[in-house]
């Protein structure tokens, strides 16, 4: 029976004696993204693509005003036929822009998932050679609050290793 006890005690320590002996690194995404030229450029991009669909938008609405104060101006003289044909017309404007509006939200979303991507791969390369230089074995981002303390002896911070692998 006590052999049973200290075999099950060794099996519950064995693993925290492996696990004195992984070498963590942890860094923070957002600090490495924000050094990152690749980034900046990236956003830049997606920042000019959402003006130029802002830009039409604006332009659209600013025409269905128009047409709209138009359509008020003459109602009352209107057929009853083409005041309807008018009002329907409208109607296809609004709902136009209103789709328009949701699709460009839908492309700039993709188009910033899709240059967050290229310079998230970047940093995940990265992270590969760090942890192949200094021999760690896992790595933790510490962004989002997702780990909100790590013992100073328990890790290294790679922050700044990151960004230095990037520049290579």
């Amino acid at each position: 029976m006590r052999i049973k006890h200290l075999i099950i005690t060794l099996l519950l320590f064995l693993p925290l004696t492996a696990m004195a002996q992984v070498s963590i690194g942890y860094y923070s995404n957002m600090k490495v993204l924000a050094a990152m030229p690749e980034y900046r450029q990236a956003m830049a991009d997606v920042e000019r693509l959402r003006a130029q669909y802002e830009d039409e938008a604006k332009r659209a609405e600013e025409e269905f005003n128009s047409k709209y104060e138009d359509f008020l101006d003459n109602v009352t003289t209107l057929a009853p036929t083409i005041r309807r044909k008018r009002q329907a017309e409208l109607q296809q404007i609004m709902e136009q822009n209103v789709k328009f509006r949701d699709e460009a939200l839908k492309l700039v979303k993709q188009a910033e998932a899709d240059n967050i991507s290229v310079v998230q791969k970047n940093i995940d390369d990265a992270l590969r050679v760090v942890a192949t230089d200094h021999q760690l074995a896992i790595i933790i981002n510490t962004d989002s609050n997702a780990c909100p303390y790590i013992a100073p002896n328990a890790g290294q911070d790679i922050t700044n290793l990151v960004i230095e692998a990037l520049k290579r």
